[in-house]
């Protein structure tokens, strides 16, 4: 296949999917950043959906959303996505519930079971009926789950006398969401990853679910018939998570530029040309990670 090779200094753009439909024979999509905002769908998503459905190939919504994945299902609903066209969804949210359920990685060993909940009221139900007791100070906590802000105005320093304390007194931290800020409704919020990345610094210890971290793709091959990892193509808008995780799976990757790097990359939508393409390599080279392809927004 010669459209997603990449090359020393430029990433081929583009127009649409249906361009490398015959090259792949399943579908890795991300959410945030390629089918919504958070708030709305963004143009053309759900034709795109519908053909790739038409296809009859598989594919699956992976995202760092710290909510089970029916939440996530019901969101996508209430956007105006029918169920039948969101037939695999994997969170990281399921990932972590999963996590505490079973407790399998020896990082667990001696942690006591109780919780600080940090993050918003939406996200108390990943924690429901754990076998876990919530606490409301670091002092009586086994474990810190980090979902996200308790605000969507909050900044990582908001947080600093509590994830200093956390980190000082050695309390794990477990994060529902690697990502470090998503774009809502036109506004960039912090998520749990930009807290989890402050406590590491200040000497804390994190365990993440999602991507771009391996054991949530397995879940997710696993529940699409576990294809042929050549001809599997993750597309997505993060260079740090959709784009670091599918080179550490080793398939291809095509990144949806008007995505959270759509300011970075500043091109006029539409711009396929070769200047475009190796404005987009000098870009990701920065930041060492590079697609196999990109399009401005997804559709088919």
């Amino acid at each position: 296949m010669t459209r997603t090779q990449k090359m020393a200094d430029h990433i081929p753009i583009i127009s649409s999917l249906s361009e490398l439909n015959s090259d792949f024979d399943a579908f890795i999509i991300d959410l945030w950043g390629v089918i919504h905002d958070g708030v709305t769908l963004y143009p053309k998503v759900i034709d795109c959906l519908q053909k790739i459905h038409k296809t009859g190939k598989p594919y699956a919504m992976l995202t760092n959303a710290p909510r089970r994945a029916d939440a996530v299902r019901a969101g996508m609903n209430q956007m105006g996505v029918p169920e039948y066209l969101c037939p695999i969804i994997m969170s990281s949210g399921e990932a972590t519930r999963l996590g505490l359920e079973e407790m399998r990685e020896q990082w667990f060993l001696g942690v006591k079971k109780t919780y600080l909940h940090i993050g918003p009221a939406r996200d108390d139900g990943l924690l429901d009926n754990l076998e876990f007791e919530m606490v409301n100070t670091v002092g009586e906590a086994g474990l810190i789950v980090n979902t996200g802000p308790w605000g969507d105005e909050e900044t990582v320093s908001d947080y600093e006398h509590i994830l200093k304390e956390g980190a000082n007194t050695k309390v794990k931290m477990v994060c529902a969401n690697p990502d470090l800020e998503v774009i809502r409704g036109g506004r960039r919020i912090i998520c749990a990853g930009a807290l989890a990345k402050r406590y590491e610094q200040l000497g804390g210890d994190v365990l993440y679910y999602g991507k771009p971290h391996q054991p949530i793709y397995d879940s997710c091959l696993h529940k699409m018939g576990s294809p042929n990892l050549n001809r599997v193509l993750a597309i997505g808008d993060s260079l740090r998570t959709d784009i670091s995780g599918a080179k550490n799976l080793k398939i291809k990757s095509l990144l949806v530029i008007g995505g959270i790097h759509g300011e970075e990359f500043g091109l006029a939508t539409g711009d396929i040309s070769t200047d475009a393409g190796r404005h987009i390599a000098n870009v990701c080279a920065k930041k060492g990670v590079c697609p196999d392809v990109a399009i401005h927004h997804l559709c088919w």
